[in-house]
């Protein structure tokens, strides 16, 4: 059983409803046996140092909104996105951010402010005087009412994939003047869950797994983002199975998941809902699941559950450490 803990974030129910009804959880952070595992990723530690390679401005991206063009390298970021605030001191643009989002609770020292990325006032965004906002959807008609001030808006919802979520962070890393910082990220990422992967001995592949993202058994299935890291492993996620699949976030019950008899369980909860392996294990039923009863329990970070920034390597890391029985 493998734990690995960060700063403590704010209200998990807020983001699973926004998940569930946006498609937007993602990764889990892994958990806990007997000694606590903290593992840092060299990809996702925040850095506000800049980058030594000028950036060419003007510069155009691209997100769900279309295309945005930056005539200068932006100096005051806003970010009402928990991600994209991880993503954006990962790549070293942390000294360019001057808010963030009531929940980016990640990194510690990052400008947090009361300001919404559930229902954006765009007027209170103003207020900070950005040149650059990045959100994870345009609620409340935020891109427009930022538009009409002549302020740049960067829409980049949840990824479904690791390739989706690369993609993100290079843009970033083009928007901020951070593209190589950005490509290194990425790289580091990839070489360490490459690494993680193949740490696993291949007898695991199709044994199950049971995403819990909250006590009341609501799951992730393949098709989501959480989910396709469980698929570079070969595992069987339980939940795909599932009534109500379809959506990425069906609503199990406890009779099912002592029925599909899981290899490994991930608690994506251990926050909202104070779940560990202690207290699954004392659930009805629950104390002859396979994973229950062979110790194989992470206890993952509500936090990273509902993100897809660089702190995925660490999820797959501590993954593949239980997997691998170490």
């Amino acid at each position: 059983m493998h734990r690995l803990t960060t700063a403590r974030g704010s209200s998990r129910r807020a983001v699973l409803a926004a998940a569930l009804g946006a498609g937007l959880l993602t990764l889990a952070a892994c958990g806990g046996s007997s000694s606590a595992v903290t593992a840092a990723s060299s990809a996702g530690t925040p850095s506000a140092a800049a980058s030594s390679a000028p950036a060419a401005f003007p510069v155009t991206v691209t997100g769900q909104n279309g295309p945005v063009t930056l005539d200068e390298q932006p100096s005051k970021i806003v970010s009402l996105s928990p991600t994209a605030t991880e993503v954006l001191f990962a790549i070293g643009a942390g000294a360019q951010v001057t808010a963030v989002d009531d929940q980016s609770s990640y990194p510690t020292d990052a400008p947090k402010t009361k300001l919404s990325g559930f229902q954006p006032n765009a007027e209170a965004v103003a207020g900070y005087a950005p040149d650059l906002v990045i959100a994870s959807n345009d609620a409340n008609g935020l891109v427009a009412a930022l538009t009409k001030l002549d302020v740049p808006v960067l829409v980049l919802p949840a990824a479904a994939t690791l390739d989706e979520a690369y993609a993100q962070w290079a843009t970033i890393g083009q928007a901020t003047g951070h593209g190589d910082d950005a490509a290194k990220v990425v790289k580091d990422t990839q070489d360490r869950i490459a690494a993680a992967v193949a740490s696993v001995p291949a007898s695991v592949k199709g044994q199950k797994v049971y995403h819990e993202l909250d006590n009341t058994f609501y799951s992730a299935t393949s098709a989501t983002f959480i989910g396709s890291i469980y698929t570079l492993f070969g595992l069987t996620n339980i939940a795909d199975g599932a009534k109500d699949a379809s959506g990425g976030y069906p609503q199990l019950s406890a009779e099912y998941v002592v029925k599909q008899a899981p290899d490994l369980i991930v608690l994506a909860d251990t926050k909202c809902c104070q779940q560990s392996a202690a207290s699954l294990a004392k659930r009805p039923g629950f104390d002859g699941i396979p994973a229950v009863k062979n110790g194989r329990v992470v206890e993952g970070d509500d936090d990273i559950a509902s993100r897809w920034g660089p702190r995925v390597a660490d999820f797959t890391t501590a993954v593949a450490s239980e997997l691998a029985g170490q």
